[in-house]
């Protein structure tokens, strides 16, 4: 799919604040016939107490319901114990084969068990996998002792980072996800958790698709029973607790588009997969990602009125990625709104306009725009004469209006 252009139009010296670009997002080489417009139902009703459907490129949400509602996670809250380990691990703070040493409270934490030995030398890597893949209790706690000298300064950063990421709805107070009186997170907020982890730490990514980890000669499965069903599905973290009910992290991807999926609350451990692929059937069947603009895409050359250079490149700093329904790429239409009269000083990042894409007559998106080069003052007689020139521009213009 060919990314459209912006096409900058203007009819003064100077540039004028708002600037209407038209293009399709696929050309007529792309699309040889036009495709029927997707008709969208409504998203389906699950059999949980919330859930949340995102895109993992865009953020884009596609279907929730009660995604804000504050719950017990369960064992999800290892996605944060995780998240912690991968974040460290990538700053190198800890390597993968440091040993940890394990402390009598982690050997004695129940539930699912990794099955550590009090006193045992353990690798991290071997620790982040017993957390992901079999949900170990022992392996969490092991690894929050490492990193925090603690479970309880474990939790305050985990809190820390949560606020960070914008999890609004989420506190912990432990590392496992076993029952707490304030210990709770939302659908939304796991969602946004694991947008992180898939797009922040991807070299750690491929350990929540394995289907089994042994340790100890022990070998466990995942729990996530949509890793045996459904090839495109790669993770991400079950969780279970008979407060929280049966909750499953799901991401899956076809082709060039991600989805995250986040159900909770539902009564067993086949309804939680079942459930699950509804969302993601749904998500797949009518809705696409479309990456429209490469971050420092250049999308026009404005005038800058006293710099040592007469035009700035411009464009967005982010890549540019939009979920939107199925065979309506023809309605997309993009506008480049400009601030008026461009003066420098100029750095790279400063916010110089806004772009909006359009599909028909609704706005879908808008993304700032940014100047991609610094534009430094120009001598005196240089700002001088574009002084003289934006008057006589300015003048023009109210008699050309």
């Amino acid at each position: 799919m060919k990314m459209f252009h912006a096409l900058l139009s203007s009819a003064r010296l100077c540039v004028v604040a708002a600037a209407i670009v038209v293009a399709p997002a696929v050309s007529a080489q792309d699309s040889p016939s036009p495709q029927p417009q997707t008709i969208i139902p409504a998203p389906p009703q699950l059999a949980a107490s919330s859930w949340i459907l995102m895109d993992a490129d865009s953020g884009e949400v596609l279907a929730e319901h009660n995604a804000d509602e504050r719950l017990p996670p369960a064992s999800l809250t290892k996605l944060m114990t995780a998240y912690l380990v991968e974040r460290e691990l990538n700053q190198g703070s800890i390597s993968a084969d440091d040993k940890v040493s394990i402390s009598e409270k982690a050997w004695r934490t129940g539930g699912s068990k990794m099955f550590v030995e009090v006193g045992d030398q353990v690798a991290v890597e071997d620790l982040l996998h017993g957390i992901v893949i079999v949900s170990g209790n022992d392996a969490s706690v092991a690894m929050a002792e490492h990193l925090a000298g603690g479970e309880a300064p474990f939790a305050d950063l985990m809190n820390q980072h949560a606020a960070r990421l914008g999890m609004e709805n989420s506190n912990f107070e432990n590392a496992t996800g076993l029952p707490g009186e304030n210990h709770y997170s939302s659908a939304e907020d796991m969602a946004l958790l694991t947008q992180h982890i898939i797009n922040d730490y991807p070299e750690h990514y491929e350990i929540y698709s394995q289907r089994n980890f042994t340790f100890s000669g022990i070998e466990q499965p995942n729990r996530n029973r949509l890793l045996w069903r459904d090839p495109t599905v790669d993770g991400l973290k079950t969780g279970w607790t008979s407060e929280a009910g049966y909750c499953l992290v799901s991401s899956a991807k076809r082709g060039e588009m991600r989805l995250i999926s986040v159900v909770m609350g539902t009564d067993s451990d086949e309804a939680r997969a079942q459930e699950t692929q509804k969302l993601l059937s749904y998500g797949f069947r009518f809705f696409e990602t479309m990456n429209l603009y490469e971050r420092g895409a250049v999308l026009a050359t404005p005038r800058v009125w006293g710099g040592d250079i007469n035009e700035v490149r411009v464009g967005v700093d982010e890549k540019v990625t939009m979920t939107l329904p199925r065979n309506r790429n023809d309605e997309l239409r993009a506008r480049l709104n400009l601030n008026a009269d461009l003066h420098a000083p100029l750095s790279v990042g400063d916010e110089v306009g806004t772009l909006e894409i359009h599909m028909g007559d609704d706005v879908v998106g808008e993304r700032r725009i940014v100047a991609l080069e610094d534009v430094e003052e120009g001598g005196f007689f240089k700002k001088m004469f574009d002084q003289v020139r934006l008057f006589f521009s300015n003048l023009l213009s109210k008699f050309i209006d």
